[in-house]
């Protein structure tokens, strides 16, 4: 079994749900406190091993690449006046991976996007994690999928149990138990809750073997006139092994306006320096922790 070395994160989107912010700064900046929201999806990528990421971009957002190379002035002026700690903070991000860029040149669709990756991942099994999708936990999720691949063989997919009356917001899993994870038989994109073949929802991404482009390559346009990811997911299920496998640890859709602000204020609450503060501030406007 070859070795998951890339990973595509698909960060074309025009961000409209975060205008007018994304008028000028692409979405996958937003901070979580100091860090972008980008930078943790990368950050997972590293943790679990990977060891080069192609962000596929569209027109007008290359401060995406930017922010994961060197700043040599900033380098040099915090050097120079000793401030070691500001210093790691600007340098981690571009020792995380090597980072590569693939441009989207019009919007096609997710599954399009994955396909603008091709050949920069050449013949080889890779991750694919969408760019405003975070887990937060013990062991990255990128990571339990690629045990997962280890164990079971073919791709993987990372799923939650939803609400049914949830459903038009996902990709869906139709398929069923077997051995300790859920074989795939196919996918509905955003199907209505009466139409939904399981309560098993895609998020975060996937680890997937390289048949997958050639089926998005000759994937005829699906609803909206575009090429979905998950068309291309459920014809590579029909010839291939593909597992869904549910993520532990705490997921957030910072494409979301509330899934963002709740990343955000729980990412705060987490930390050393802002944590204090902001619990004495939630608690003067009449929050109580949980337990209390």
């Amino acid at each position: 079994m070859k070795p998951v070395r890339t990973a595509v994160i698909p960060a074309a989107g025009l961000g409209t749900r975060f205008l007018p912010f994304s008028r000028t700064v692409p979405k996958e900046l937003l901070p979580l406190v100091d860090t972008p929201v980008l930078d943790t999806v990368v950050s997972e990528c590293a943790a679990s091993g990977i060891e080069r990421v192609i962000l596929v971009i569209g027109p007008g957002k290359e401060s995406l690449a930017t922010y994961f190379q060197p700043s040599p002035r900033v380098e040099a002026r915090l050097r120079a006046e000793g401030r070691a700690a500001e210093l790691a903070a600007l340098t981690r991000p571009q020792g995380l991976a090597t980072v590569e860029v693939a441009v989207q040149a019009e919007p096609r669709g997710n599954g399009h996007a994955v396909l603008v990756a091709r050949e920069a991942v050449g013949d080889e099994p890779f991750a694919m994690l969408w760019g405003d999708d975070i887990v937060v936990g013990p062991t990255p999720a990128l990571r339990q999928m690629l045990d997962a691949r280890e164990r079971l063989g073919g791709s993987v997919a990372g799923a939650m149990r939803i609400e049914r009356q949830q459903s038009s917001r996902y990709g869906m899993f139709a398929g069923r138990p077997e051995r300790e994870a859920f074989r795939v038989t196919g996918m509905v994109e955003k199907p209505a809750p009466e139409d939904a073949p399981s309560d098993l929802a895609s998020v975060h991404g996937y680890v997937l073997e390289p048949a997958i482009f050639e089926l998005l390559a000759t994937l005829p346009p699906g609803r909206g006139g575009e090429i979905w990811l998950a068309d291309a997911v459920s014809a590579l299920a029909a010839e291939k092994p593909v597992w869904a496998v549910e993520l532990s640890g705490d997921r957030y859709d910072a494409g979301d306006r509330a899934g963002y602000v709740a990343a955000f204020v729980d990412q705060a609450l987490s930390r050393d320096d802002v944590g204090p503060a902001l619990r004495d501030h939630l608690r003067q406007r009449g929050w109580r922790p949980p337990g209390s």
